[in-house]
This record gives C-alpha cells, structure tokens and sequence, in this order.
C-alpha cells in the first residue's frame, strides 16, 4: 500500500507542475499510475480509480499515439481537471487508508531540558 501512496503522490507532483493540463495529466497517469490495479487497492479507493482508468482508455489511439493520450487529446479542459482532482482525491483517500492500516506507537515523553532564553518568545 505504501508504493501506491508513493506512486499517486509522484502523479500528484507531476499535476502541481508547470505545462498545460492535459500534457500533465497524461504524465501523471502514464508513469505513475497506468501500471495500479484496482484490486490492490482499499476499498474506498477501487471503484473511483476504476472509473478514472475508464476515463483514461475511451478513446482508441491513432496513428501510433498511445490510448491514454488518445483519450485526454479528446476531453475537454474540464474532463481534464476532472480527471487530475480525482487522483489528488484518491491519493488523499489512499494516503488516509494507509495510515489507519498502522499500529499506532507511543510516542516517548518528553525530556525536560532548559530551553534557550532566545528560543522563548515572551508575549506582552
């Protein structure tokens, strides 16, 4: 689970970026997220990523281009910013079911030490 968390924060990072919506989009999914099945991941998360991989493989390629940039070529800005906040949502919800699967460990007490007087900020 946590290679999938790596993968959607790397799709994420690549949407952040600069360049043009749908030349980002196709980046994403292709090197980060095309390679995912949608039984590997929880189960909030398996039919949103199952109907963005829909989305991503509609249209049939032409001329030597590949399906999932067939299929952006075709959407409108709005299908693509679609398609981008469903994966910052599944990464969110990945992310969010990731850390509900670890055991939870105490954290240790804190050891007393004298701070600085230049760390302290007085507050009038």
């Amino acid at each position: 689970m946590i290679d999938h968390a790596d993968r959607f924060f790397a799709a994420v990072t690549v949407l952040a970026s600069d360049g043009h919506i749908k030349q980002r989009l196709i980046r994403a999914y292709q090197d980060n997220l095309d390679e995912i099945s949608e039984d590997e991941l929880p189960a909030p998360a398996k039919q949103a990523f199952a109907d963005l991989r829909t989305r991503m493989y509609r249209v049939s390629p032409l001329n030597g281009e590949g399906p999932i940039h067939a299929s952006v070529r075709k959407m409108s800005l709005n299908e693509a910013s679609g398609c981008a906040a469903a994966v910052v949502k599944l990464f969110s919800d990945i992310v969010s079911h990731s850390g509900s699967d670890q055991d939870t460990v105490p954290l240790p007490a804190p050891e007393t030490e004298a701070v600085s007087p230049f760390i302290v900020k007085s507050v009038s």
